[in-house]
């Protein structure tokens, strides 16, 4: 699969109901309690650039990362509309080999738990730390087991559009920790009054907090907070979605 080749063109139609200003709200206001605010910062696995954007606007130096060509020439294209100068690059976070270093790498909507093969995770950590500064900053949230095995399980879900649908397969294997969406797009072809169908298959992992904070600390980071979701609160056994909070450690 071309990660999000059929869906960057429908993505945000799809994902409206995430708060995405209310994420970047969070994400300003948890820099404040840390007296930690970036200049620069690292939008890795940006996607259509829901959240790089309103940064850059917000003043920012923000440089975007994805896997998909097409959910980063869908983001060029939403900076290019806002007269924003925004550096995107095509590349795999585990393998990122960017020319700069940044205050703060941030890394949201779950995109680490794409992250599945064995050593792929602290691979990635390792990558995200030689684009630190000192003391830099790295924030990021993932989909927790809890919210694969109770809330998605083996379900099927569906939405609609003025011009497309899209049916979700959901399906949780607790063994191996995998979580498997099939989806099938239905894309309205401009002018005409057929369909066409793109059919995608994702797979996300679901890391356990004790997996997550020994691929930190083995690659330079000390875990500051864990909390549950994009709120202060700390993380709870039956917690959706964890955001953590995590800074390279001095060097003695």
């Amino acid at each position: 699969m071309e990660a999000y080749k059929g869906f960057a063109s429908v993505y945000d139609n799809f994902m409206d109901e995430i708060d995405y200003p209310a994420w970047v709200q969070y994400i300003q206001e948890a820099w404040k309690r840390l007296g930690n605010v970036p200049k620069t910062v690292i939008d890795l696995g940006c996607g259509t650039g829901n959240v790089t954007i309103p940064l850059a606007k917000a003043g920012y130096q923000v440089f975007g990362v994805d896997i998909s060509e097409d959910m980063l020439a869908e983001a060029q294209r939403k900076a290019f509309l806002d007269e924003l100068s925004i550096p995107f690059y095509c590349q795999d976070m585990v393998q990122l080999g960017l020319s700069i270093q940044v205050d703060c790498v941030l890394s949201l909507c779950d995109s680490l738990n794409y992250l599945t093969e064995e050593g792929e995770l602290s691979a990635a950590f390792c990558a995200i730390k030689r684009h630190l500064n000192p003391n830099g900053l790295f924030l990021f949230d993932m989909n927790t087991e809890y919210k694969f095995k109770n809330v998605l399980g083996d379900k099927t879900y569906a939405a609609t559009t003025e011009d497309s649908a899209y049916f979700w397969e959901n399906s949780y294997d607790e063994e191996e920790q995998m979580n498997e969406y099939y989806v099938s797009f239905f894309l309205r072809q401009e002018n005409k009054d057929t369909y066409e169908r793109v059919e995608e298959y994702h797979y996300e992992k679901a890391y356990s907090l004790e997996t997550v904070k020994a691929c930190l600390e083995e690659n330079g980071f000390e875990l500051l907070n864990v909390y549950d979701g994009y709120c202060f609160e700390r993380a709870k056994e039956d917690s959706q979605r964890y955001f953590f909070v995590a800074q390279l450690k001095e060097k003695m």
